[in-house]
């Protein structure tokens, strides 16, 4: 998110989690429309997450300072190295990773350390979201005992699919382009109804 009016009116909602992303090639890229006077007035109890790709740690951590952001969201080729460094400076590390089939899962193994939790979302030919789901099936080999969140197109309709059909509870559900009236630009309404409807079942 990235506009002031609509990111006050989702804190209204309380979510667990509201995401700006700093990749500058993202047709939601916060850039200088976000202000730090907006981020800095989000209650505690909602974790500020910016989201980057390939960005060194000077430039996440300057970010993280400037809007005071209590998570990062990961989605290029970022190290182990890299994320237990982030960690170090006090911030929650969230390691996307693009799931097409059983063997993707490997990649998470050299991240169980230095990571608080796993973002298992949809192959794209380039960096960001597809809109689309992938495989839930292939969750089903996943053995490790990190928490993930379950990203990648979903939208209001899928909550009894995911209490029914994803094979493992995620921690959390990544919701974004389905809840958009435009880029950057969320339908709070719809929104609304999801997490109403969602934390029925205890996320």
């Amino acid at each position: 998110m990235r506009e002031h009016a609509n990111i006050e009116a989702l804190v209204t909602l309380q979510p667990d989690y509201i995401g700006f992303i700093f990749y500058p090639k993202s047709p939601r890229y916060a850039g200088d429309i976000l202000k730090s006077h907006t981020t800095k007035n989000i209650p505690a109890t909602i974790k500020k997450t910016g989201v980057f790709v390939n960005a060194d740690n000077k430039t996440i951590t300057d970010i993280a300072k400037i809007h005071n952001l209590n998570a990062v969201q990961l989605h290029g080729e970022e190290s182990p190295e890299q994320c237990r460094q982030l960690q170090a400076e006090g911030l929650e590390v969230i390691k996307a990773f693009k799931l097409t089939q059983a063997s993707d899962l490997q990649a998470t193994n050299a991240y169980h350390a230095s990571c608080h939790f796993f973002l298992f979302d949809t192959p794209t030919r380039h960096y960001g979201g597809s809109g689309k789901k992938f495989d839930w099936s292939v969750l089903s080999h996943y053995k490790g005992n990190k928490p993930f969140f379950l990203s990648g197109g979903i939208g209001e309709e899928d909550i009894n699919a995911i209490i029914e059909k994803c094979p493992l509870k995620p921690y959390a559900v990544d919701i974004n382009s389905r809840f958009e009236t435009e880029p950057g630009l969320k339908d709070i309404q719809s929104i609304q109804r999801f997490l109403a409807s969602i934390k029925k079942f205890n996320f």
